[in-house]
C-alpha cells in the first residue's frame, strides 16, 4: 500500500563486484575465445548486501491467531517475494521491493493449538474453561486479546485443561503444524533468488520478562524434519535451548544459532553480570552463549534496544524508539526500575562482555547486530509509508494510533508507539541458506530501522585515504577484519598503533539522504571499569556544520507533515571516512560500531495523519531520523 512518495530521490553508482582489464579497440582476429574474453578479478569476499526479515509470525502462532491473523506461512512467503497478497482485514498489501530472504518465526510453545481449538465446535469440548477459550476467540477484538493473554499464562505456568495440554495431541500439532511449515518454506526456497529459512521463536517469558529467541537453522528438509520446534514452557533460561540445538548438531551434522530479540522488555534480566544460577561466569559458560547467540535483534516494532539515555547520557541519539516501551517488561506487569536498563540495551552488553572477558578470557556478549520486524500479520513490512501493524487489529485504520497495545490491560503503549520496522543487512557472495546463515556465524551483518542503507566497515593497522581510490573492499579484507570481526594487537611496526577504521555509507537508493556517521567505542580500563564514547567521524555539509560543545550541528529539517513528504535538498548521498581511534590503548579491551543516521523523514503516524485525515494523539512522534547499526568490530589486546 504505497501511497504516498517522497521527492527528489537520489540514484547511485555503487561500483561493480568484478572488474575487468581493460582490452584494445583492436578488431579481434582468430585468436581462441579464451584469448579475446577479457580476464576477470574473481572476487572471494562477500560482494552484496542481502536484506531480511528473521522474524515473522503467521497464523501458526497461538497469539497471532487470536488477534485474528489467518494467513499461512505460504501468503507469508509469497508477500516476502513481492507477491500481493490480501491481508486478514481484506486490504491489498504489496512490497514495493521484495525482501531477499525471510525467517518464519512462529511460537513453538502451542503452535497451531488456537487454531485447532478455534476450530474444534463448541459441543466437542468437555472442559468449561475451554469452551470459554473457544468462544472468546471467536467474539471481538478485546474479548479476543483477553483470552489470548490468559491462555499464555496458562501455558507459562502448566495451568492449562489437560483436555488441551494432553502431550500426545499436543505432539500430534506441532510435528503436523512444523511439517507442513517445512513444505511451505521449501516450496518457496529458490537459491540465488530468494532465500527461505527454516526457523521458530522460543518464546521464553519469565514473570512477565521477555527472554525470547529466533532458532534458524543453516539446513534444509531433511535435517529440519528430525525434529519439532522447541518449547519454552518450563523452563527459567536459555541453556535448555542451547542443549536442543547441540544435540540437533551433534544427531545431524547441521547448523544452528539463536538471536535474542526484545532485551528492551526484559526488565534487565537478558544480559546480567552472572552467568546461570548467580554465579559468576566461566569461560566455558561465556563462550557457549557466544557459540549459541553470535547476533541480537536489537531493532523491532516494539522498540529499540541499542542505547537508553539512562545509560547514554551523552549521546543525544540514544532515545530511538524508546517512547512507551521504556516503562516496563510485556505486558506491562512489573514498572522497570533505572537499575534494569543495563541488562536489558545491547551497547551497555557489549561493555559487559569487555568486563566478563577481561575476567575469564571469553565474552558472552560477543554478538553481531540485526533488525526484524516481529511482525504477527504475516507481513514483512518496514516501510513507514507501507506499515501494516504489529498485530492484524493494528492493519492500516484511522483508529490504530490510538488504541492500546494490550487493549484491557490497564498500561500506558498504545499503538503510535510501535516502529514501523526493523531489518536484517547481511553481506553474502550469494542468496543462499549456506550464504546467510554463515554471514551471521561471523557477524558480518547490520541492523537498519527500515531504509536500506548501504554500509561497511573494516578496521585495521594501515588504512588511509589512498584505499578508496581503489579496490577498498579487498583491501579491507586483506589487511583488516570486516564488520563482525575481531582485531589482535598489530605485527611489526605497527604495533602499538592505533587502529583505523574504513568506513563506507550509502543512501537507500529510494530513500532519504544521510546526515552523519558515527563511531561508538565501548571499552574497559585498567580498574576493570567500562566507559562509552561516540565519535561524529563524517556527515554532510561539512563547510557549514561544526562541532560545538561536544556537538554537531543538526542537519535541518526539510519535512512537511501537511503532506507527509520530505525533499533531498540537504543531507548527502554518501559518506565515506578513514578514521583513527584519538584515544586508544594497546592493553585496553575495546569494540567499535557504527551508526548511520538519515535526514528527518515522516514517521508512520504522519503518513496516517495524512492518509486517513485524523488528527494524531497528543504526544505521538510524527517524524524522525532512521538509523543503521553495524556489528561491532572488537579490538583483543591478547591472544
Amino acid at each position: 500500500m504505497k501511497l504516498l512518495t517522497c521527492t527528489a530521490l537520489c540514484g547511485l553508482a555503487i561500483g561493480a563486484a568484478l572488474t575487468f582489464s581493460g582490452q584494445s579497440a583492436e578488431p579481434a582476429k582468430a585468436e581462441t575465445l579464451a584469448s579475446v574474453v577479457p580476464p576477470i578479478n574473481i572476487v572471494t569476499y562477500p560482494d552484496r548486501v542481502l536484506w531480511g526479515d528473521t522474524h515473522l509470525h503467521t497464523t501458526n502462532s497461538f497469539d497471532a491467531f487470536a488477534a485474528g491473523n489467518r494467513l499461512s506461512p505460504d501468503d507469508a512467503l509469497r508477500f516476502a517475494r513481492g507477491e500481493e497478497v490480501t491481508s486478514s482485514t481484506g486490504i491489498k498489501a504489496k512490497l514495493a521491493r521484495p525482501l531477499d530472504f525471510l525467517v518464519v518465526a512462529d511460537h513453538s510453545d502451542a503452535i497451531g493449538v488456537t487454531t485447532d481449538l478455534y476450530n474444534t465446535p463448541e459441543d466437542q469440548l468437555k472442559d468449561p474453561i475451554l469452551k470459554r477459550w473457544r468462544n472468546g476467540m471467536h467474539g471481538d477484538r478485546t474479548q479476543a486479546y483477553k483470552t489470548t493473554r490468559e491462555i499464555i499464562a496458562a501455558f507459562q505456568t502448566g495451568k492449562v485443561p489437560e483436555e488441551l495440554n494432553n502431550p500426545a495431541r499436543i505432539a500430534a500439532t506441532t510435528r503436523r503444524i512444523w511439517d507442513a511449515q517445512i513444505d511451505s518454506v521449501e516450496r518457496y526456497n529458490e537459491p540465488g533468488q530468494f532465500t527461505a529459512l527454516h526457523g521458530f521463536e522460543y518464546s521464553l517469558q519469565l514473570k512477565g520478562n521477555s527472554l525470547h529467541r529466533n532458532v534458524i537453522f543453516r539446513d534444509g528438509a531433511d535435517r529440519a524434519r528430525t525434529v519439532v520446534p522447541f518449547a519454552s514452557a518450563g523452563n527459567k533460561g536459555p541453556e535448555p535451548l542451547w542443549d536442543y540445538m547441540e544435540a540437533y548438531q551433534k544427531a545431524t551434522g547441521g547448523k544452528v544459532l539463536a538471536i535474542p530479540h526484545n532485551s528492551n522488555l526484559s526488565n534487565g534480566a537478558y544480559f546480567p553480570l552472572e552467568g546461570p544460577g548467580g554465579q559468576p561466569f566461566s569461560a566455558e559458560q561465556a563462550r557457549r552463549r557466544a557459540a549459541m547467540e553470535p547476533l541480537i535483534e536489537v531493532t523491532q516494532y516494539k522498540g529499540d534496544s541499542e542505547s537508553h539515555p539512562f545509560l547514554s547520557r551523552n549521546d543525544e541519539f540514544a532515545s530511538f524508539g524508546d517512547a512507551g516501551w521504556e516503562n516496563g517488561n510485556a505486558p506491562l506487569l512489573q514498572v522497570k526500575q533505572p537499575g534494569m536498563f543495563a541488562g536489558e540495551y545491547a551497547r551497555e552488553a557489549l561493555k559487559r562482555g569487555l568486563q566478563i572477558a577481561r575476567q575469564t578470557g571469553a565474552n558472552p556478549y560477543a554478538f553481531g547486530l540485526i533488525g526484524s520486524t516481529d511482525s504477527h500479520t504475516a507481513l514483512s513490512t518496514a516501510d513507514e509509508d507501507n506499515f501494516y501493524g504489529k498485530m492484524v487489529s493494528d492493519e492500516p485504520n484511522p483508529t490504530r494510533m490510538e488504541r492500546e497495545v494490550n487493549p484491557g490491560i490497564k498500561e500506558t503503549r498504545f499503538g503510535h508507539q510501535y516502529l514501523a520496522g526493523g531489518m536484517a543487512a547481511v553481506w553474502a557472495p550469494e542468496n543462499t541458506r549456506a550464504a546467510i546463515f554463515d554471514a551471521m556465524m561471523r557477524r558480518e551483518v547490520y541492523a537498519t530501522t527500515g531504509p536500506r542503507m548501504t554500509v561497511r566497515i573494516f578496521a585495521g593497522w594501515d588504512f588511509s585515504a589512498r584505499e578508496f581510490k581503489g579496490d577498498w573492499v579487498g583491501a579491507g579484507y586483506a589487511r583488516g577484519v570486516p564488520m563482525g570481526g575481531v582485531m589482535k594487537p598489530g605485527p611489526g611496526k605497527s604495533r602499538g598503533a592505533a587502529p583505523t577504521l574504513l568506513i563506507s555509507a550509502l543512501k537507500d537508493p529510494q530513500g532519504a539522504n544521510l546526515d552523519r556517521v558515527q563511531v561508538i567505542k565501548g571499552w574497559v580500563d585498567a580498574q576493570g571499569i567500562s566507559h562509552e564514547q561516540v565519535f561524529d567521524v563524517v556527515w554532510s555539509a561539512p563547510a557549514k556544520r561544526r562541532i560545538v560543545k561536544g556537538r554537531l550541528t543538526p542537519v535541518g529539517d526539510t519535512v512537511d507533515l501537511a503532506t507527509a513528504t520530505y525533499r533531498n535538498t540537504i543531507g548527502a548521498a554518501t559518506l565515506s571516512m578513514v578514521w583513527r581511534d584519538p584515544a586508544f590503548r594497546p592493553d585496553q579491551r575495546a569494540f567499535y560500531y557504527v551508526r548511520v543516521l538519515e535526514i528527518p523523514t515522516p514517521r508512520w503516524t504522519a503518513f496516517d495523519a495524512v492518509r486517513f485525515k485524523v488528527k494524531p494523539p497528543a504526544g505521538a512522534r510524527l517524524k524522525d531520523q532512521e538509523r543503521a547499526y553495524t556489528s561491532p568490530i572488537w579490538y583483543e589486546p591478547t591472544g
